[in-house]
């Protein structure tokens, strides 16, 4: 595994155990995500490092849209620019993607343990987006 790829797991677990335990992702862990995105790329030259940034903000640019509309708090934009910083422009669309299918299939779970259910963590639903796209690069 590479260190970016290491660093996706490790933001993942984090961010995923902090969301279903006290509903929310601390912006330290944001930031170190995105920082190690950028080191990383930075590591393999300014090119690499270019598009750690251009995926920080097309991650953040998609769910930016959702969070303005209500559907997702500012943990979950931040989240995605980090994993987006991590793995790149082309793979953090592939990630929003599946962390939606993800989230859908969360939120039909959730509906039918809490009828009244208003919101879900959704940490765990784009971890699953940026893991799967992991996977699929092996």
């Amino acid at each position: 595994m590479t260190a970016a790829e290491i660093a996706a797991v490790a933001l993942g677990c984090a961010a995923t155990a902090t969301d279903l335990r006290r509903r929310t992702i601390p912006n330290w862990l944001t930031a170190a995500g995105a920082a190690a995105g950028v080191i990383c790329g930075g590591a393999a030259g300014w090119r690499d490092a270019a598009a750690a940034v251009a995926g920080m903000a097309a991650g953040f640019l998609i769910f930016l849209v959702f969070h303005w509309l209500g559907g997702l708090a500012g943990g979950d934009v931040k989240l995605m620019a980090a994993f987006g910083a991590l793995l790149g422009t082309r793979d953090v669309l592939a990630a929003a993607a599946l962390a939606a299918i993800a989230g859908g299939v969360l939120a039909c779970v959730a509906l039918l343990r809490r009828p009244c259910a208003v919101s879900i963590p959704y940490a765990p639903a784009i971890t699953a987006g940026a893991w799967l796209v992991l996977w699929a690069r092996r």
